[in-house]
């Protein structure tokens, strides 16, 4: 009778306790006793090393053969040595298991035994390092096999069963299938394995198990490195091999600011604020012979990722300007957790939705301030198409709409005689359809929408004034902002947890966890969301002491005190302070702001206090 735990040895305990739950299956033991677990071949489409047509199966000549000529395969994985760390570095033997499947340490195993055989000669060395043994697809084993199939080799030796790999179904398919038809001896040394000499107990039942634990021993790799991962991106840590133009990253996994690359960031984004297009930004970068992130990587000996710069790597593109505005690295956040692996047997990355991204704020020292980064979004936001030969973009560009049918104002330019104009009509009436043309001149609408910022800047600075004469405190706009954004953090925090323990029942039923791993979890994911709970309870009292305080920003009032600075309103001012503007056929204008709400609080604020006051006077 074979005894199960003997065949389990040397593994964690959790995975002999899943190979039980399995066997309780009469489908998976019936699988195991007949060997069909590791030999069934229309499992999965294969790719390569098919078996070939007709070939009888010749295990019973190897036995005759006089002379072997062995391939020694080494394997380790990243993701052995993340396994060895977290478990620290656990003995076996008295060895650490990182030490134990060092590619040195099996090398020599492998070459002790060797020198060992009268009738074994080694023909070459196949070294996998840093390859997961989850698939089959590895560099130096698909050599190993073209040696195979060449007939150079005819015998294949490994320290054991999971160097070879830790797919039971495809290691099956290779030990049950594809060795004894090309005639290959097999050996796993440590397993004490030879396919010469295996009985049917040993083919049929052992090491089908063994290549089942070994399947099951990679997917508890891949669990404990995905949560390793996150704890370090919570912490903080930058993850990525390349760091984002602009910094280099630290032996700590930090970001720090690259003096040189940072400057090129501020230009990038000041000519933005001015109002250039992205396009005329990424040529006048190539005009100034400024390196693109890829050749200036290249040219510092820095990692750097070819796919980040658009057609050509030499030269800027208007997608890589585009992606250093928009992104959130340079504020000092990191986000990362963008995309994940379907499975641990699948390279292939998916997105993941953007609510499960992780996103941590002041990791690193920021090159571009909030008010400028908030800026530059507002105006990528309204930017469209323009013309190649357009260095900058027209000021009212994606903020004018009819005030009629609601469609976006086209811009149109006439020339006539000496007489060049540029009018704005209704995009519905420019199609032929149903509305009136609401045409307005250019020079017109820049005068009227300038008496009107000025006007509502004028309001807004004054009822500030009042605001803060009333409170005599500081405004903090930002913080508050800063709060709301943590309340919300929280609130997708808590759902996930709740997600969580709903998906912990599913679990139960389908035996993927136990009841007592269940009952353990559940507890964990309620407890994480009564504490997001009152967090979020501390968030809401905070937003409600700062509201008391004062709502508007140093950073917001200098936007409105600039505006009343200029002599002509530009495209930067403009999306700052305005959302839309709606033009209507008799050239009147509606303009919708932004921060009409704090504009609200504080008129309102200032109201009540005000009556407050008259009422205590009548009073006394």
């Amino acid at each position: 009778m074979i005894k199960w735990r003997n065949i389990c040895k040397g593994y964690p305990k959790f995975i002999f306790e899943k190979f039980i739950f399995g066997l309780k299956n009469p489908l998976i033991y019936a699988n195991l006793i007949s060997g069909q677990i590791s030999v069934t071949p229309d499992f999965m489409e294969r790719k390569s090393h098919r078996l070939p047509p007709n070939k009888k199966v010749r295990s019973d000549n190897m036995k005759e053969q006089s002379k072997f000529f062995a391939a020694m395969y080494l394997r380790l994985s990243r993701d052995d040595n993340v396994k060895a760390e977290h478990d620290g570095n656990a003995m076996i033997n008295g060895v650490s298991k990182a030490e134990s499947n060092s590619i040195g340490s099996q090398r020599e195993l492998i070459r002790s035994f060797l020198n060992e055989q009268e009738n074994m000669e080694l023909y070459d060395i196949y070294v996998d390092d840093g390859f997961s043994g989850s698939n089959f697809d590895r560099p130096e084993f698909n050599r190993m096999m073209k040696d195979i199939e060449a007939g150079r080799v005819n015998c294949v030796v490994v320290k054991d069963l999971s160097r070879f790999g830790r797919d039971y179904i495809e290691a099956g398919r290779y030990l049950e299938k594809i060795f004894p038809v090309l005639g290959v001896r097999f050996i796993a040394l440590t397993d004490h394995y030879d396919s010469i000499s295996a009985d049917t107990g040993e083919r049929q039942i052992v090491i089908p198990v063994k290549n089942f634990i070994n399947d099951s021993y990679c997917r508890d790799i891949s669990t404990k490195v995905k949560s390793q991962l996150a704890v370090k991106r919570k912490a903080g840590e930058c993850l990525s091999s390349f760091a984002v133009y602009g910094y280099r990253k630290s032996p700590e996994n930090k970001l720090v600011v690259d003096d040189y690359a940072a400057e090129i960031v501020r230009r990038i984004f000041r000519w933005k604020i001015e109002g250039m297009a992205v396009a005329a930004i990424a040529k006048k970068l190539d005009e100034l012979h400024i390196l693109s992130p890829k050749e200036y990587k290249k040219s510092t000996g820095l990692n750097y990722r070819g796919g980040f710069t658009g057609g050509s790597g030499s030269k800027w593109s208007s997608s890589s300007v585009k992606r250093i505005l928009t992104n959130e690295v340079y504020l000092g956040h990191l986000l990362q957790g963008r995309t994940e692996k379907v499975n641990y047997k699948v390279k292939k990355s998916i997105e993941k939705p953007k609510e499960e991204w992780v996103r941590v704020e002041n990791t690193h020292e920021a090159i571009i301030s909030d008010s400028d980064f908030e800026a530059v979004q507002n105006l990528l936001q309204t930017d469209g198409r323009v013309s190649p030969e357009s260095k900058s973009l027209s000021p009212f560009m994606g903020l004018l709409f009819c005030g009629d049918c609601g469609e976006q104002m086209v811009r149109r330019r006439v020339r006539y005689k000496e007489s060049n104009k540029v009018y704005y009509i209704c995009s519905t009436k420019n199609r032929g359809e149903g509305c009136s043309r609401h045409s307005i001149e250019e020079n017109t609408l820049k005068e009227l929408v300038g008496i009107a910022v000025r006007r509502y800047a004028n309001d807004f600075l004054a009822q500030s004034k009042l605001f803060e004469q009333a409170k005599e405190k500081e405004t903090n706009l930002e913080a508050v902002a800063g709060c709301q954004k943590e309340l919300t953090r929280l609130k997708q925090e808590q759902d996930k947890y709740y997600g969580l323990c709903a998906g912990l029942y599913d679990d139960l039923r389908q035996n993927v966890v136990t009841k007592e791993e269940f009952e353990r979890l559940h507890k964990e994911f309620q407890r994480k969301a009564q504490e997001l709970e009152k967090a979020q309870e501390q968030q809401q009292d905070m937003i409600r002491r700062m509201l008391q305080k004062g709502v508007v920003s140093a950073s917001r009032l200098a936007k409105f005190q600039d505006s009343l600075k200029l002599a002509e309103i530009d495209r930067h001012t403009l999306t700052s302070l305005v959302k839309r503007i709606y033009v209507f056929e008799d050239k009147r204008l509606e303009i919708e702001f932004y921060f009409r709400d704090e504009y609200q609080i504080m008129q309102e604020y200032v109201t009540a206090l005000s009556g407050q006051e008259s009422g205590r006077e009548r009073s006394a």
